[in-house]
């Protein structure tokens, strides 16, 4: 099949509507202001004959609940609103990367917070919800904010097996000291010349030039 929005073949979609022989490539889909709707039984429309969205016309007035840019005065596949909640209007664009970014757990309406009912609906007028959490839950993007520091940041530094050693002990020669204001920089007792009993040092940024332990 070709798409009749980008002309090539390999077109795997075929508008549902009796008689319609429109057939587009999934990529093509918004460009050709075509719908595939994410509910059983999973049907495709082209732009002629997909569903429409009953909602009275918006004022000139109206903006986007999401970017705040104005909307059309009237639905329209870029102009999407939610028929429960007659104030909420928003661009197709901007609720698709909505969802892209919350995911089905917490996707719903930017304006009433109505869940359920609002995903059923933009799941039909076409726009997909991942099946996921919040991408700012993903952990592997904060796991660097997780790790301790790691390594002697002395000028010199006096241990034997390099900076990144340290005992595994609460006391010890080579145990390191994290400083106690920032935690971003540390140093082995040794290193900075302390006691063995001492339980905090600070590191030079935090310390200034004449308070707080400093190397």
């Amino acid at each position: 099949q070709d798409c009749f929005v980008c002309g090539e073949n390999g077109a795997s979609i075929t508008c549902q509507e009796m008689g319609c022989e429109r057939s587009f490539h999934f990529p093509c889909a918004m460009e050709g202001s075509c719908i595939t709707q994410f509910v059983e039984p999973y049907r495709s429309y082209c732009w002629e004959h997909r569903p429409e969205q009953l909602v009275e016309a918006v004022s000139e007035s109206t903006n986007c609940l999401i970017s705040m840019d104005p909307v059309e005065d009237r639905v329209s596949y870029g102009t999407m609103a939610y028929p429960a909640c007659k104030h909420a209007w928003f661009h197709q664009g901007c609720i698709q990367e909505q969802a892209r970014q919350v995911g089905t757990s917490c996707f719903q309406c930017p304006l009433c917070h109505d869940q359920q009912l609002f995903v059923k609906n933009m799941l039909i007028m076409g726009i997909r919800i991942p099946s996921r959490p919040p991408v700012w839950e993903n952990l592997d993007l904060y796991a660097p904010l997780l790790e301790r520091h790691s390594h002697c940041d002395a000028s010199e530094c006096l241990c034997p097996l390099g900076r990144e050693w340290r005992e595994a002990v609460s006391e010890g020669t080579w145990q390191l000291l994290l400083c106690s204001s920032c935690a971003s920089e540390g140093i082995h007792w040794i290193c900075a010349g302390l006691d063995t009993s001492t339980a905090s040092w600070e590191c030079g940024s935090c310390a200034g030039p004449s308070t707080g332990e400093r190397e």
